[in-house]
């Protein structure tokens, strides 16, 4: 009796996977997650951010963002850390420990407002979106957010002996240089003054530590 050969069923198109297919452990997918989101935030501005946007931007279904990394306030969080890592970057690159205290508070000014210029929507991420008021911070974040305001808390401590003092003296300028920044790259500080951003903050930070 001849052997037939059973005739091959025909194939079924895969399902979409509702998490990461194996082409990324947890680390690599939650990265490319927030690589995705910053780049929508930095061509069209944070109110393009979404879930669905977000997921067709990496091919992924939706629910692979929840599963990895949360939701849309967790998303956003990744984005503003790596924004955090690359401010203490600039912060750090502005410092010279030969420099006199003074000089260095100066220089910490010009980087802020020079980071700022060069990516206005991603850093105006830290401030546009609120989370939801009653969820800490995870540590991973509160790491990110330290690492930049213990630069600059280090650069004022021979300045301003008292640590509480100081903590408020970096919030301060903070505040005060993120107005700065927002007028400047919104175009609206023109309305105020004709001066430069950079005199203007160096004559904040000048006249703060007197």
């Amino acid at each position: 009796m001849q052997h037939q050969s059973a005739t091959p069923s025909p194939k079924r198109k895969a399902a979409r996977s509702s998490g990461p297919r194996g082409e990324h452990d947890r680390e690599s997918f939650v990265a490319l997650v927030a690589g995705a989101a910053e780049g929508l935030v930095r061509r069209e501005g944070f109110r393009a951010l979404g879930m669905r946007r977000l997921a067709g931007a990496i091919g992924y279904a939706p629910n692979s963002i929840y599963n990895a990394v949360g939701d849309l306030d967790q998303v956003v969080l990744r984005v503003n850390a790596c924004t955090l890592e690359r401010l203490h970057a600039a912060l750090e690159a502005a410092t010279d420990p030969g420099r006199a205290p003074r000089d260095n508070a100066l220089a910490l000014a010009d980087a802020y407002l020079v980071f700022v210029a060069a990516d206005p929507r991603v850093w105006s991420l830290l401030f546009e979106h609120l989370a939801a008021p009653d969820q800490p911070f995870p540590d991973w974040y509160a790491a990110a957010l330290a690492r930049p305001v213990g630069l600059v808390d280090a650069a004022l401590a021979p300045l301003i002996a008292d640590a509480a003092e100081r903590r408020r003296a970096v919030a301060a300028l903070w505040a005060a240089l993120h107005g700065l920044a927002a007028l400047s790259t919104s175009g609206k500080l023109a309305v105020l003054t004709p001066d430069a951003p950079r005199d203007l903050a160096r004559l904040l930070v000048g006249r703060f530590l007197g």
